[in-house]
């Protein structure tokens, strides 16, 4: 497989392994609504972020979407609406990633063009990115022309060739200066963890269109209890508004049951299907057959003609079609989507009304609902480290709102003005409801999230374990540097053994958990220490600072020990 080079790439290729975890540090005052909701907004810089979350997250995110610095060259503004300095957003020559670049690949860094920087500081995110997936999780990376080839073939080695699943052209602006070729569109790369896990087609129940049509039909089906009324006024309106109705602009019908349309599914492809004969209701002949005969055996349309689906001509001489409602629509993720990028700009002014411009070139949430709306469903989890805005988490907002499921959000932010002032700050609105720019009242969505920062590294400057650590936040660690998933509910708290994975019992003695609070009373495993152990019949993997048991003993208890902080520190790697 054709690989890419760069310089530095040597120094970064295992630097996200080196990366040191650090706590999670909760500021409620900036949390909103329910804190169970199962939302997190974290600030900090996103490798170091991604680093903490690994042992909260690892396997369990169904989809990733992230919007990296496009790398065109164009510093984002400052808090006066000039153009500052790079954070990430854009350009790669700011003094914090100059200063990172410095530590992790040395003089070589002097010598690096932007690109070089780009792919350094992009590596190290997208290995860590792999690690949170399910094994039936995809993600979805928003890119430009200018990194588009370097991305590919980052992603192409990160996550495999062959779980490259597609790449969609987002067209998003119309550009009529003068020039060679025109640039209209963005790119957004998705890949899988492992593409055979995936469905083997998406699909999506949630469309703009969709949810106008669906207010309409409620709207119609109340105003028109009579079904002959009801088609004639639905009719006029239909034929006033079809152009602006796609997909649904074949969407002609309405009963009880909402707008429907008729379709040809009763037809058996390639081969002969069910033959039984179905009366025309009016004339009470048998309806035309489809040539290869019906798809379906007859007890399933005698099931449809009881729930009124089926539709009939007006005699016997046409095939019958079923209805197909709007509400059941199912449609497609193309790899061709068009939207003015402008949509994001307007959507967060008028979330901030008092600001000329809160935040430079957002992407709108029916770019993100798009994506979602087809890879996630249920209490899915959604990640974004490059949150920005918080498109992702208002879009996430949204589809829960719309189809009543339950998806939850973890974002991450660099820069601490932006988390607090704009990220949260418009989750809070669009979750509690706000004032937009017309002075209108615009509801809640509902939700809410926990904000956090990143606390301090688990380890000291001579590698042990700090003294503030906390039992809960270490057993976090140690279980999943031990199993590599993250540690489940325990049933029982403030015990030793943390968690039990694949049969094996895994153990932690230490800060006094079993209520001795001599030095190292309680976190040195002893003979005596066994005994107080809760029983597990298995394998055992026991953390502590020091063993007192003789190699032949830990082998008839079926005992691994393993020596804080060192193997901590070293299995971590």
């Amino acid at each position: 497989m054709p690989t890419l080079n760069w310089i530095g790439r040597k120094a970064v290729e295992n630097h996200h392994k080196q990366v040191p975890f650090h706590l999670l540090k909760e500021v409620p005052e900036l949390s909103v609504g329910d804190p169970g909701s199962g939302n997190l907004l974290v600030e900090g810089d996103n490798l170091l972020a991604l680093k903490a979350l690994l042992p909260y997250y690892a396997g369990q995110v169904k989809c990733i979407y992230i919007d990296p610095p496009y790398n065109t060259g164009a510093d984002e503004r400052g808090v006066d609406g000039k153009r500052a300095g790079w954070i990430y957003n854009d350009n790669v020559n700011s003094p914090e990633i100059r200063e990172w670049l410095n530590k992790v690949v040395g003089e070589e860094a002097e010598d690096l063009t932007r690109h070089d920087k780009w792919l350094c500081m992009m590596y190290p995110r997208l290995s860590l990115l792999w690690r949170f997936l399910r094994n039936d999780g995809v993600i979805f990376v928003s890119i430009d022309e200018v990194e588009h080839s370097s991305l590919r073939f980052l992603l192409d080695e990160i996550f495999g060739i062959a779980n490259r699943v597609g790449t969609i052209i987002w067209k998003n602006v119309t550009d009529n200066n003068p020039t060679n070729i025109a640039i209209e569109h963005e790119y957004i790369l998705c890949y899988a963890k492992n593409k055979q896990r995936l469905s083997k087609e998406w699909k999506s129940q949630h469309l703009a269109v969709k949810e106008n049509l669906l207010e309409i039909s409620d709207k119609f089906i109340r105003d028109y209890p009579e079904q002959e009324k009801r088609q004639t006024a639905y009719t006029k309106w239909f034929r006033d508004n079809k152009d602006y109705l796609w997909p649904f602009d074949r969407y002609k019908f309405i009963d009880d049951g909402g707008i429907y349309t008729g379709s040809q599914s009763v037809h058996n492809p390639g081969k002969e299907g069910y033959r039984y004969d179905i009366p025309h209701p009016r004339t009470g002949k048998p309806c035309m057959q489809p040539m290869m005969g019906y798809r379906f055996p007859q007890r399933t349309i005698d099931e449809l003609l009881a729930q009124n689906r089926v539709i009939f001509g007006e005699d016997e001489t046409k095939i019958i079609e079923l209805k197909v409602y709007v509400k059941d629509y199912r449609a497609k993720l193309s790899s061709l989507f068009e939207l003015d990028g402008r949509v994001g700009t307007n959507e967060i002014k008028d979330i901030f009304p008092e600001s000329k411009r809160p935040f430079d070139f957002p992407k709108p949430t029916e770019l993100i609902e798009e994506l979602l709306s087809f890879t996630t469903t249920a209490d899915d989890i959604i990640f974004d480290s490059f949150a920005g805005s918080g498109t992702t988490g208002h879009s996430v907002f949204k589809l829960n709102k719309a189809d009543n499921q339950r998806r939850r959000f973890v974002l991450i932010e660099m820069k601490p003005s932006i988390a607090r002032e704009i990220t949260a700050e418009r989750l809070r609105r669009v979750a509690e409801g706000y004032k937009n720019a017309k002075g209108e009242n615009v509801a809640g969505l509902d939700g809410g999230f926990r904000f956090a920062n990143l606390g301090e590294p688990l380890f000291d400057e001579r590698g042990n374990i700090r003294k503030t650590v906390r039992f809960a936040d270490l057993a976090r660690h140690v279980y999943f540097v031990e199993t590599g998933e993250p540690l489940p509910k325990q049933e029982k708290a403030n015990s030793p053994l943390i968690g039990i994975c694949n049969g094996v019992a895994v153990y932690l003695l230490y800060n006094g958990i079993l209520k001795d609070k001599t030095p190292d009373g309680g976190n040195v495993l002893t003979t005596n220490i066994i005994t107080h152990l809760p029983a597990h019949d298995g394998p055992k993997v026991i953390y502590g600072t020091a063993c007192r048991i003789g190699h032949e003993r830990l082998r008839r208890e079926k005992i691994i020990f393993k020596q804080l902080p060192y193997k901590l520190r070293v299995d971590a790697l």
